[in-house]
């Protein structure tokens, strides 16, 4: 494990390869799952915020399940999470024209319709965050699913937290995302003594 500030980070960021490789699994991770995608707060507003600017590309059965519960529910752990579809599949999802599952509400930020990119949740995956009292535990999370990521990351040796640099700078700021390399140029600059 690793401290930077207020965040316990787990070496599976440094040692694990990770590259999202949608041509293989076909953004399956967004049509997968027991829950809906854990959101923060301030996510749940903004989200009902530009719902509108999302909903033509909702699907009928996602725009139904939105009307009877919402954008999200709060899960078993007591912590809100994106409303899904048939107990799987987030309501935010679309399929595009080569048949791979993405997220509507980023799609409407590439266009320039919203400034808000997507829950961090999803930005941030394969890594979660676990709050608790004094600091945050961040977190690779294996999922069978993303085995083909796994796989590219290992074949172009991309550690998780360099795929994931534009996500972790988004939570945890570029100064963070500094430390968390120099720790990995430290670690593996004494491993090779």
């Amino acid at each position: 494990m690793i401290q930077i500030d207020e965040t316990i980070i787990s070496m599976e960021l440094l040692d694990e390869k990770f590259v999202c490789d949608l041509t293989s699994c076909k953004g399956i991770c967004c049509i997968e799952g027991d829950d809906g995608a854990p959101l923060e707060a301030e996510e749940v507003e903004k989200i009902k915020e530009i719902l509108p600017l999302i909903w033509d590309d909702l699907t009928e059965v996602s725009k139904e399940v939105i009307r009877l519960q919402g954008i999200s529910y709060i899960d078993g752990d007591g912590e809100p999470v994106t409303s899904i579809v048939n107990g799987a599949e987030c309501v935010f999802t679309y399929t595009d024209k080569d048949g791979i599952c993405k997220c509507a509400i980023e799609k409407a930020f590439r266009e320039g319709k919203t400034d808000f990119y997507k829950p961090i949740s999803c930005h941030l995956y394969p890594v979660r965050l676990q709050k608790y009292h004094d600091f945050v535990a961040v977190n690779y999370h294996q999922w069978s699913v993303c085995n083909c990521a796994r796989r590219l990351g290992g074949k172009l040796r991309v550690p998780v937290y360099q795929f994931l640099k534009e996500p972790l700078i988004r939570k945890f700021g570029t100064k963070w995302f500094e430390q968390l390399e120099i720790a990995d140029k430290e670690l593996r600059t004494g491993m090779s003594l």
